[in-house]
């Protein structure tokens, strides 16, 4: 219960026992019933809103079925949190949330399929999302063609 008290806006009413139960860490192994095969999306999704509450990160990307969505916004709703949507095909979305900021510089950058980001985008958005920033580095030299990533030498090396 200390626990629920800490994570404060983040824990809906004590009736919603799923994210009561999910917000605990680490997650309980059981499948809640009633939300059916969304079931791990949801766990995933509360997990990320434990990681938000608590600083970890300030931006999130889930790829979701269309079917899934109303419930993961009605979340957000009900949390308050900042998010955009990207349609990703007939079945598919990219939802984006997070802190204001980040969301909307999410936003202003992801006009397009990821898969056609610019290597500067591309970059700003896995910095932005939290991505290891050696690896974004390294990302970035091999698709801007500015530098080959076997050409600079890993920290640990």
């Amino acid at each position: 219960m200390a626990q629920q008290a800490a994570l404060g806006p983040f824990i809906d009413a004590p009736g919603d026992a799923l994210v009561a139960e999910e917000a605990l860490w680490p997650a309980s192994p059981v499948a809640t019933v009633g939300e059916g095969s969304a079931a791990p999306v949801m766990r995933l999704f509360q997990h990320h809103v434990y990681e938000y509450g608590r600083g970890v990160r300030a931006l999130f990307l889930m790829t979701l079925c269309r079917a899934e969505l109303p419930l993961v916004l009605a979340r957000l709703g009900r949390h308050g949190i900042d998010h955009f949507v990207q349609e990703v095909s007939p079945v598919k979305v990219n939802l984006f949330f997070g802190r204001p900021a980040f969301v909307a510089v999410a936003r202003a950058v992801v006009t397009r399929p990821l898969n056609t980001l610019t290597a500067e985008e591309d970059f700003m958005l896995g910095t932005l999302l939290g991505y290891d920033k050696e690896q974004q580095c390294r990302r970035y030299l091999s698709r801007s063609g500015r530098g080959q990533p076997e050409e600079v030498a890993l920290a640990a090396e």
